[in-house]
C-alpha cells in the first residue's frame, strides 16, 4: 500500500505513531492524506501522516481535559498529526470532508483489525452528504474566490480544481454520495468535458515531474470550470443544496460509537 515511499521516512512516521501507543494511546487508523492520497504528490512532497485516536477511559476522568489532537513537529518530509475520536466524529457531522477523505485514503500506515470500518460505515449512515458538499465549495473559494485564475500558481490552481471535480462528481448523483479522494479517479466517476479530463492530466503530470510548478496560466477550460463550478455553487443555501436540520438520531449513533471504543480499551 505505500509503494514508492521512502523507507526511512516510512520508519520515522511508525517511530512517531509508537510513541503515542507508548501513552496508552490506542490508534484506530494511520493513513497518508495531502496530494499523494489525492493523486498528485510533486517529488518533493511532504509525507503528511493523519491518524484517529482513542485515548484511556481514564484520561476522561479528569477536570483536566486533555487536548483533542496530537501534533509532532514537521521535520523535513515528514508532518504528522491526529485527531481525538471525539474532535472526528464531531467533525464529520458538521459535514467536514477531512475525516471521511482519510478513511477513504489508500495509502494506510497502520489500523486496528476492524477500526476503519467500524468507523467507515457509521459515518455512511450519518454523515449529509449536503454538508460535505459544502466544505468543498468552502475550499473552492478560499483557493479560487481571492484573485483572478489567469496568474494564479499553478499548485494553487490544483487544488481549486479538486474540489470542482468533486462538486461535479456529487452534483451527478443529487448529492447523495460522498466522492472518492483520488482525483483520478473522481474524474472517471463523472461526466467532464474531453478537455478539462485532457488538461486536468498534464497538469498532473506536471506537478509529478516538477519540484516546483510555480506561477502559469492554466488552461482556458481548466479556469472556465473551475470559475463556472464556483458560480454554481456560491449560494449553496438558496440553491439545491439546503442541508437538514440536525437530526438527535445521528449524533446519538456517534455518540454511542464514540463511548464502545473508548470503553473497549479498558477491556
Amino acid at each position: 500500500m505505500l509503494d514508492g515511499f521512502a523507507p526511512e521516512i516510512v520508519a520515522e512516521i511508525r517511530r512517531r505513531l509508537d510513541s503515542v501507543r507508548a501513552q496508552g494511546i490506542r490508534i484506530g487508523f494511520a493513513i497518508e492524506s495531502g496530494s499523494r492520497a489525492w493523486g498528485f504528490p510533486s517529488p518533493d512532497s511532504d509525507y503528511d501522516c493523519r491518524f484517529v485516536y482513542v485515548r484511556p477511559v481514564t484520561d476522561h476522568l479528569s477536570l483536566n481535559a486533555a487536548r483533542d489532537v496530537i501534533e509532532f513537529p514537521i521535520v523535513g518530509l515528514v508532518d504528522t498529526g491526529g485527531w481525538d475520536l471525539r474532535k472526528a466524529l464531531l467533525l464529520a457531522l458538521s459535514g467536514n470532508a477531512v475525516i471521511i477523505e482519510w478513511l477513504k485514503s489508500p495509502l494506510v500506515y497502520e489500523e486496528e483489525a476492524g477500526f476503519r470500518a467500524r468507523m467507515s460505515a457509521l459515518l455512511d449512515e450519518i454523515v449529509e452528504p449536503q454538508r460535505v458538499a459544502k466544505h468543498y465549495v468552502g475550499l473552492l473559494q478560499k483557493h479560487a474566490g481571492d484573485g483572478p485564475l489567469e496568474s494564479a500558481r499553478l499548485k494553487k490552481f490544483l487544488y481549486a480544481l479538486r474540489p470542482a471535480i468533486a462538486l461535479a462528481w456529487m452534483s451527478a448523483r443529487d448529492f447523495k454520495s460522498l466522492p472518492p479522494m483520488n482525483m483520478v479517479e473522481c474524474m472517471e466517476g463523472v461526466a467532464l468535458p474531453d478537455e478539462v479530463t485532457r488538461e486536468t492530466l498534464l497538469l498532473i503530470d506536471t506537478k509529478k515531474r516538477t519540484r516546483e510548478m510555480g506561477e502559469g496560466v492554466p488552461h482556458p477550460a481548466l479556469r472556465a470550470f473551475v470559475a463556472e463550478t464556483h458560480a454554481r455553487f456560491a449560494d449553496m443555501d438558496k440553491q439545491v443544496l439546503k442541508t437538514a436540520p440536525d437530526v438527535d438520531w445521528r449524533k446519538e449513533k456517534a455518540n454511542a460509537f464514540y463511548r464502545a471504543e473508548v470503553l473497549s480499551g479498558s477491556s
